[in-house]
């Protein structure tokens, strides 16, 4: 793997439980942990980032935010992706993702995560960056992005080296290689951008985005089929034609995205999730097998105030494809209750992460739940699945790790 050997070790000690094989409803949490706020990667810089959005200043080399996605990558290593840095994209951050060692040992009951390296996102000499304006470059809408401008959200890693993630700004599909060099786009409808692009005050309220993703809540989750054929990414929230908001730009609808790429082909599809409020956003997407997948949903509610935290197993297999609706303002998806004609994905509840057993819902519990990646099996046949919270670069927040074994749905 071309990584670097230089180490920054962040020590992460937490409980683990191997005994008691639970039933499929009821995952067990066998760690949990938190690597500091404040913690520093391998970039090697010095100095600080101040954010014009008036959020103040932080250190360029800020570990945080890596939690947004994360995704496994064989033996004890892990991948995780930075999304768009400090400051809600008025930082010139550049674009990077983490390669860790996640070391258990079960007579210890302790992981230690082990930073590897830290690499940056580059497409022709060039970083890509979270700076919200760092898009002269774009073709338009529905285009594969030529642009700087990048808030990476989903990630996914193959054995041969390929890197997966999905652009939130956009929204758009990249691949790189594990040196951080873009290699391809992948093409999304046209339907999933916007006419105006600028930063989210201003992409709201122009009059010409009647259409596309909603500002900051674009192309949150991929996920990639075992069978390594088809990408599969959801939106954090209905798209604007499927009315997303209201005149005076508050949540409405509930009717969520689905939008899977054939790899080999670049053919598409879209199938419609149904949120359960439309105070509720979406954060990841992990495939257990072709067409059933994970879905992560939560609020947007921190400690004690949080209600939602919870974690469906879907499946698109007989869901009805929505390719053909929402190509104009006028013919998107309804606010709510869908018409026979439009089977959404089933969805059941596989993990609700503040259900009392877990001792989850404490006052410092995260409010961005967004990281999800099945681990190595562990000896008694159950899965791990990892899950990660970003902690948006805040040096006060702990990046949270849980790691619960599940039986495999």
């Amino acid at each position: 793997m071309p990584v670097s050997p230089r180490l920054l070790t962040a020590v992460l000690t937490a409980a683990v439980t191997l005994s008691n094989l639970p039933a499929i409803a009821s995952p067990q949490l066998i760690a949990i942990g938190k690597i500091p706020g404040s913690a520093v990667d391998n970039s090697g810089f010095t100095g600080t980032m101040t954010a014009a959005d008036g959020t103040g200043t932080a250190p360029q080399n800020l570990l945080g935010s890596f939690g947004s996605s994360i995704t496994y990558f064989g033996e004890n290593r892990y991948i995780a992706v930075n999304d768009r840095g400090f400051g809600n994209g008025t930082t010139h951050y550049l674009d990077r993702f983490q390669t860790f060692d996640l070391d258990i040992d079960i007579t210890a009951k302790t992981i230690t995560p082990k930073l590897i390296a830290t690499t940056f996102l580059t497409k022709d000499g060039k970083n890509f960056t979270g700076d919200w304006g760092d898009f002269s470059h774009d073709t338009g809408a529905g285009s594969l992005n030529t642009s700087l401008r990048f808030d990476p959200e989903g990630a996914r890693v193959t054995t041969d080296g390929s890197l997966y993630i999905s652009d939130e700004y956009g929204p758009y599909i990249y691949r790189f290689n594990l040196t951080g060099k873009f290699l391809n786009s992948y093409h999304v409808p046209a339907k999933f951008g916007v006419t105006v692009m600028g930063d989210e005050n201003t992409e709201i309220q122009s009059p010409a985005n009647n259409m596309g993703r909603v500002a900051n809540k674009g192309m949150e989750g991929l996920a990639l089929t075992p069978d390594g054929k088809t990408l599969v990414s959801i939106m954090q929230s209905p798209l604007i034609q499927d009315h997303a908001i209201t005149a005076d730009f508050k949540k409405a609808g509930i009717n969520n995205r689905i939008l899977t790429v054939d790899i080999a082909t670049g053919k598409t599809h879209e199938y419609v999730y149904q949120m359960d409020d439309k105070k509720y956003g979406v954060s990841e997407v992990l495939a257990v097998d072709n067409h059933r997948f994970l879905v992560d949903e939560r609020d947007g509610k921190s400690g004690l105030e949080s209600s939602c935290k919870k974690i469906y197993l879907i499946d698109i297999d007989g869901a009805t494809d929505v390719s053909d609706i929402g190509t104009t303002p006028g013919n998107g998806l309804p606010t709510a209750t869908l018409p026979d004609s439009i089977q959404p994905v089933i969805k059941t509840l596989f993990l609700d992460l503040l259900d009392p057993q877990y001792g989850l819902s404490t006052a410092d519990f995260p409010e961005k739940i967004e990281g999800l990646t099945f681990g190595p099996d562990l000896a008694d046949g159950r899965r791990q699945l990892i899950i990660t919270s970003d902690n948006d670069l805040i040096a006060a927040n702990p990046t949270w790790i849980l790691d619960f074994a599940v039986e495999a749905p």
